[in-house]
């Protein structure tokens, strides 16, 4: 007997499939698991077709109930395609938006607290020109979802599921989407080369898609999007950055970056890596800059790292080029962390990625060479460290070194010498590292003191830090008392004399560090 559901299971057949379920004696088989479609949705459809209209479920929610190997969680998005026009899809919901001249109407739904509290449904649409490569210049609405379907980018997305089926196993695929899923393809409806020229933003959305269900991209397909790619400079770099963020979040990230590379568009995306691309580094690496950046990538997506080490995994070395000095195994890039966190906050900038993801990103190129020797950094050194790098980065450091020594082609994340700076960090990490954390605060300076806000309070609170950072064991409140005392006995010369002093023995500090560093990475 073959199975049976209501509105709300769908179960999805297709044709024949190892380890599949028969039904009815036919060579149809159940190709993934039963889908719940949301409560929200359902009703809406409902009210759609009892209003007399067909409704249809369409797009990337399809696809994923066909994946033999589907999302974790199912579908996240849920679209309807609908015969009703889009005044009347307002009539029949009069709680929804209407804020584009595209037919799509935002219904909204009375679930509060619901992952789909809006639901977008979409009037039949038909082909028309794209002038500016993105939007139609005017919207001519279709009397079937064939006609639909046949506007959309991939076959993959131009599948449909009849909602008024009440065992939705109608599906409407005309330009055979199930058989490239089963192929794992990318394949453009029709013409590739109209697809990408009606709205250019689908050049980067086929590698997207791509990397995020592990396809390949169908010859042709791949071709056009070669002599297409110079249309990208007709996207806002918004639409860029989110379609170029869903790929950095991928698992297979680094592979995604290799296809925009293959199909020549990295230029129009990230053109600042593009420089990095066959430029050999010295003894220390055994790939080009480009390979090694492509693969400390990978690693921080496979570990599932945050936006930011992505980021900055691909970005670290992006200075290298314009630092590189000699060739061969004796090549230097002395300062590369400087200037290549320069150009990826620029990069970010440009791609509109807001000013506290491109600083972040900066800080971790900035310092991501920092040194560690066992027996050579003290206790106060790592402090300083700590105070330096800030302590809620201090995970994200330690990610972006493991993904560096991976992608050297390293074998271990952890060496010996990083596992020792953990237990040192562990071992100071609840010591003062900046003012907030000195057991006295401005405002006590203040009082003993008998003086108003003024520099001296932040003088005097800057070397007493110094002092903590030397010796975490001064930092009490009667020590630290004292010591005010005593500071604000010197004249403003001589605070700042202890200042420079302070700050040179600082820098002597890092820069013995950045000294060994050079010498031993030519860096």
């Amino acid at each position: 007997m073959c199975p049976r559901g209501s509105m709300d299971r769908v179960l999805v057949f297709g044709t024949r499939d190892q380890g599949s379920i028969p039904c009815g004696g036919t060579s149809d088989r159940i190709l993934s698991m039963e889908w719940v479609i949301p409560q929200e949705v359902r009703e809406t459809g409902k009210t759609l077709i009892e209003a007399g209209f067909s409704a249809y479920l369409v797009g990337g929610c399809v696809r994923d109930m066909l994946l033999e190997s589907p999302p974790a969680g199912g579908p996240k998005d849920w679209d309807i395609a609908t015969s009703a026009t889009p005044d009347r899809i307002q009539e029949l919901f009069p709680d929804s938006v209407y804020e584009n001249a595209f037919g799509t109407v935002g219904v909204k739904t009375r679930s509060g607290n619901s992952a789909t509290e809006v639901v977008e449904v979409t009037t039949f649409r038909a082909e028309g020109r794209y002038s500016d490569h993105r939007h139609p210049d005017k919207v001519k609405f279709a009397q079937t979802i064939e006609e639909d379907l046949s506007r959309r980018d991939f076959t993959i997305n131009a599948i449909a599921l009849d909602m008024a089926e009440k065992v939705p196993k109608n599906i409407t695929d005309p330009f055979n989407g199930q058989n490239d899923l089963k192929k794992k393809l990318v394949r453009a409806v029709r013409n590739p080369d109209q697809r990408f020229q009606e709205d250019a933003l689908r050049l980067i959305k086929a590698v997207r898609m791509v990397s995020q269900l592990d396809f390949t991209l169908e010859h042709e397909t791949g071709e056009a999007i070669v002599r297409n790619a110079l249309l990208l400079q007709h996207i806002a770099k918004e639409r860029i950055r989110d379609e170029f963020e869903k790929i950095i979040m991928t698992d297979n990230a680094a592979q995604g970056m290799i296809f925009l590379e293959k199909y020549g568009l990295l230029p129009y995306v990230l053109l600042e890596v593009v420089s990095g691309i066959g430029v050999d580094q010295n003894h220390h690496h055994i790939y080009t800059v480009w390979e090694h950046s492509v693969r400390t990538l990978d690693y921080a997506a496979r570990k599932r790292y945050s936006l930011v080490v992505r980021l900055a995994a691909l970005l670290h070395d992006v200075g290298k080029p314009a630092t590189k000095s000699g060739s061969g195994e004796n090549a230097t890039f002395y300062s590369h962390d400087a200037v290549g966190s320069r150009i990826a906050r620029d990069a970010l900038g440009r791609l509109k990625f807001s000013s506290e993801i491109a600083d972040q990103v900066y800080h971790l190129i900035r310092y991501h060479m920092f040194y560690y020797n066992v027996g050579e950094v003290t206790e106060a050194g790592v402090r300083r460290f700590i105070s330096r790098v800030g302590a809620e980065h201090l995970d994200e450091f330690i990610q972006l070194r493991e993904a560096d020594r991976i992608g050297s082609g390293v074998p271990k994340a952890q060496p010996y010498r990083l596992r020792h700076l953990l237990f040192m960090i562990d071992k100071v990490r609840k010591d003062p590292i900046s003012p907030k954390m000195l057991a006295i605060n401005g405002t006590d300076i203040m009082k003993v003191l008998g003086i108003g806000p003024g520099p001296r309070v932040g003088w005097i609170q800057k070397l007493l830090l110094e002092e903590v950072l030397q010796d975490s064991r001064f930092n009490t409140k009667e020590c630290l008392l004292n010591r005010v005392q005593e500071l604000h006995a010197r004249t403003d010369d001589e605070l700042s004399t202890l200042i420079g002093r302070a700050e040179r023995t600082r820098q002597e500090f890092e820069s013995v560090q950045e000294e060994v560093i050079k010498t031993k990475h030519r860096v």
